[in-house]
């Protein structure tokens, strides 16, 4: 087993190699971009090595904020060749919004700038400078959060929407196959395209051709309509209340209450809208006889019964009521998803008995670490350290024996997706900073029990 010396070296190299110049890249060769969440966690990282890297991380990403206050799910690296679909395929010129500069995708993800932007402060060790920063990021903070609950909530009740399967940041999950077997696509919807992710890692890693149909029908979609969200509710067959998403909006609000009070701001508009999220999605997400959170299909106006990991996050929010969580760590322990025995590592992203599981293919089965940091975060909440703990250990082994990858196998450990993976490297490294008691073997914390 490496020393904890040893392993925050080799993340620190990982993050140092994807550095390039203004961003971190996800990956080597797949991710040649900047992606949101991505920046956010991989800001997470660089915290607790160079700030100053930190935050040009989020910096960058701001640079790219839309009028309207949307931040893009991709800003694209001029230097970079050869990805899909690249700017060409988003046509975001026809959006007034859209920065005449920068190129971008016209798309967003989980917002969690706000959590990394106050963590980044709290972690600093020069407190001035880091201030200062927050002062240049609020009012793009506020604006970014402003934008989701001003064009993204349906129905005026708390909860953002999503509108396309990229922005829940989990592509191919079960979650969106009702959704996708409902677009009927004819011969002429279908784009015509090649794609580059297969050749750089297994086919058998990635989503399926005809998921990729779907997902740039949806972008010519988007482009068509200039990228108008009142047209767009009325149009697009994607319009999802994700658990995921609300989880890290709630919690950024919290954060950004946190940012204000610091500024000398009123924070009670920010924790208003936290608690509205709150109690939206304890009544229209959360599923008594389940015990889980379950998405919402604004289409067909009915919850979407799939089990995936993101179903038990709205720990990390603190949005659940004490029985409420106890009912959903047992849940966690019952289900397949969490395995005191060692016989799976860490919580897999899809029910491991559920319809179409692979241990393989991206989010329908493999462990995602960023899933599981914000489940140890969440358990920790609560005051369930042991679970926290062991996903601590597990994390820590899956990437000693099996290298810093994008995801693994939940049995065998294996890695897979891409190498070098920033936010696998960023997250080891916040976690071996703050949390370093749950990331050493032999160490056991009190296990409180959950009763359902």
């Amino acid at each position: 087993m490496r020393t904890t010396t040893a392993l925050r070296e080799q993340a620190c190299q990982v993050l140092e190699a994807n550095w390039t110049g203004r961003f971190t890249k996800p990956a080597p060769r797949l991710y040649p971009h900047q992606w949101s969440w991505d920046a956010a966690f991989i800001a997470l990282g660089w915290m607790h090595e160079n700030q100053e890297r930190a935050q040009q991380e989020l910096r960058h990403l701001f640079r790219a904020q839309w009028k309207n206050g949307l931040v893009p799910h991709i800003v694209f690296h001029r230097r970079a060749r050869g990805y899909f679909p690249g700017p060409g395929v988003w046509e975001t010129h026809r959006s007034p919004d859209a920065p005449a500069r920068i190129a971008t995708s016209g798309i967003v993800q989980p917002p969690v700038h706000a959590t990394a932007a106050w963590a980044m402060y709290r972690q600093a060790r020069d407190r001035r400078a880091t201030r200062a920063f927050l002062e240049e990021l609020f009012p793009k903070l506020m604006a970014w959060h402003d934008y989701l609950f001003r064009e993204r909530d349906y129905h005026s009740e708390g909860l953002v929407y999503i509108r396309h399967p990229w922005e829940s940041g989990m592509d191919n999950a079960p979650l969106w196959d009702g959704i996708e077997q409902r677009m009927h696509l004819n011969p002429g919807d279908r784009p015509r395209y090649r794609r580059v992710d297969t050749t750089l890692v297994a086919e058998a890693d990635r989503p399926t051709g005809a998921e990729y149909d779907r997902y740039l029908y949806l972008v010519r979609l988007f482009a068509e309509a200039g990228y108008d969200e009142a047209r767009l509710r009325e149009s697009c067959p994607f319009l999802v209340e994700d658990v995921l998403f609300n989880t890290l909006i709630c919690q950024a609000e919290q954060d950004l209450a946190e940012i204000a009070a610091e500024l000398g701001d009123d924070p009670e508009p920010f924790r208003q809208r936290a608690r509205r999220v709150a109690e939206a999605v304890n009544r229209k997400l959360w599923d008594d006889r389940r015990a889980l959170y379950f998405d919402y299909d604004l289409v067909l106006d009915r919850p979407i019964w799939v089990r995936m990991a993101a179903c038990f996050t709205p720990l990390f929010a603190g949005i659940p009521d004490g029985l409420q969580a106890a009912r959903l760590v047992s849940h966690l322990e019952a289900s397949g998803f969490f395995n005191w025995d060692g016989s799976c590592y860490s919580v897999p992203s899809y029910d491991p008995n559920g319809l179409g599981f692979s241990p393989v293919q991206y989010w329908r089965g493999p462990v995602w670490i960023n899933i599981n940091w914000l489940l140890i975060e969440g358990l920790a909440r609560y005051g369930y350290t042991e679970h926290a703990a062991h996903l601590g250990r597990t994390v820590r082994l899956l990437v000693e024996r099996n290298g810093f990858y994008e995801y693994y196998h939940p049995y065998t450990g294996e890695g897979h997706g891409s190498e070098q993976f920033s936010w696998t490297a960023a997250l080891v490294l916040d976690l071996l900073a703050r949390r370093p008691e749950w990331m050493q073997w032999g160490v056991r914390s009190t296990r409180r029990r959950a009763v359902a």
